[in-house]
């Protein structure tokens, strides 16, 4: 294998690096895309040509961490409230303590399977690895790592969605609700013209900034208004079945990050820290997604909309409270774009100068593909019009297998024939396992239960110009 595709393993002696490089050299083909250049790793070099290296390495664990809270802690927070009204108040706490409680688990599987593999920069290098054992690494590559493409492309869509709901409730409707999505198209894609993550580690801040404000703002409003319906408090109710399961496929949406883990990992300056980053965006996010929730439904009731943010009581407060949320909204679209972009642009330009210089291919190429994928964003965004069941389907399709299926077979893949060895094993591999089964439950109940929402769901229309302020 050529030297400029040898593995930097971090933590490992040098005796170690270069036994792993070694062992690597004599089992991946020269066309593998799972082997970072090391030209990657570069910062400010240039090449004999000229062209100047990208240093892909720029994240400490703190901006990792704030990207992390920004990415996921934006639209799944918003429709918490109402999923804590339909369940009732008992059993959307514990929901949201327990998929947390997983979510923030296999998170750190993920963790542990970089650090035995630390060219893994994504799910579809992951499959790749997993299924080389049974002679079908790149049918898993393709499977896994599309796969991760096609969720994101949904949730960026998601994001276009709500913009076009911000802007019809800051502007009154002013326009066609498809014009706003085009705008929205435009300015999303402008923000993902920079090849690397070191922007948004700050630029994250204000994300994180939006969307607490924004809620904070929603809370007190609510609690000195009390807007919508009553203010009485059921501990628990009892609904349909469907309803009830789109409710937790919406929870399974708001601890939905992992499939820019593997990404963000990447991008480390010391991948060991990411333990550090994970707890952070996990004692964030729950504590949030918990007191917005129970505070907003308490004094707003069981009428709480889905965006959460238009229980506001008055229409100047709930165009401030959707002003606010604008960065959020943005920003976190944004760096899901990027994670698929990236993997894309990984895969046309792999083992060439362009994947880590800026050339001028280079540079056409990623504009290139984030233009095509924040256009069927859109496409998405016009076809699934409303808000709690495009993020059901993203559950159902996706989350259920990033957040809880896959992570759990990495870790059954890793520990292969030592599952009952020792009463530790033991445990971790019924968690383990109940992540598969968890993946497994919430495609196929998520898939039947949003499908059904979806058919019933006769008061919007898809591509239409009419408003869908909340």
């Amino acid at each position: 294998m050529a030297s400029d595709t040898q593995i930097t393993g971090v933590g490992l002696d040098a005796s170690s690096e270069k036994k792993m490089n070694g062992d690597l050299e004599s089992n991946i083909d020269a066309n593998s895309t799972r082997i970072e250049p090391a030209s990657i790793r570069g910062a400010g070099e240039t090449d004999n040509e000229g062209a100047v290296e990208i240093n892909y390495h720029t994240l400490t664990w703190w901006q990792a961490g704030v990207v992390l809270v920004a990415e996921t802690v934006s639209l799944g927070i918003l429709s918490l409230p109402g999923v804590v009204a339909n369940l009732g108040l008992a059993p959307g706490i514990v929901v949201i303590l327990i998929m947390g409680a997983f979510s923030t688990y296999s998170g750190l599987v993920m963790g542990e399977f970089r650090r035995q593999y630390p060219w893994v920069q994504s799910f579809g290098d992951a499959g790749e690895i997993i299924g080389r054992s049974i002679g079908m690494g790149k049918v898993f590559q393709e499977l896994f790592g599309w796969a991760q493409t096609i969720f994101q492309i949904f949730v960026m869509g998601s994001h276009l969605l709500t913009w076009t709901i911000c802007l019809n409730t800051l502007t009154s409707s002013a326009a066609c609700t498809i014009i706003w999505g085009v705008i929205g198209l435009g300015v999303f894609w402008l923000l993902n013209t920079p090849r690397t993550l070191r922007a948004a580690g700050y630029y994250s801040f204000a994300s994180f900034a939006s969307i607490f404000t924004a809620v904070m703002v929603t809370m007190i409003d609510v609690g000195i208004e009390k807007p919508i319906g009553s203010t009485a408090v059921e501990v628990s109710r009892t609904i349909g079945f469907s309803s009830a399961f789109l409710s937790v496929t919406n929870i399974a949406v708001a601890f939905s990050g992992h499939s820019c883990f593997f990404t963000v990992m990447s991008e480390f300056k010391n991948p060991s820290d990411w333990p550090k980053a994970l707890f952070l965006l996990q004692i964030c996010d729950t504590v949030l997604y918990l007191v917005v929730s129970i505070v907003i439904y308490i004094y707003v009731g069981p009428d709480v909309p889905s965006p959460a943010l238009s229980a506001a009581g008055s229409t100047v407060v709930r165009k401030v409270i959707w002003g606010l949320a604008i960065p959020t909204i943005v920003i976190a679209g944004v760096i899901y774009g990027h994670v698929a972009a990236k993997y894309i642009f990984v895969r046309v330009f792999a083992n060439t100068k362009h994947l880590a210089t800026r050339t001028t291919l280079g540079r056409f190429g990623w504009l290139g593909i984030t233009a095509a994928i924040w256009t069927l964003a859109w496409i998405i965004a016009e076809s699934i019009p409303v808000f709690s069941n495009l993020l059901g389907l993203v559950a159902a399709l996706f989350a259920s297998w990033f957040s809880y299926g896959i992570p759990g077979m990495l870790w059954l893949w890793m520990h292969y024939g030592n599952w009952f060895s020792s009463p530790k094993k033991v445990v971790y591999f019924s968690l383990n396992a109940m992540l598969v089964l968890i993946g497994v439950v919430l495609c196929a109940l998520g898939l039947w239960s949003t499908g059904e929402a979806i058919a019933k769901d006769s008061g919007t229309t898809p591509w239409s110009c009419k408003s869908n302020a909340a």
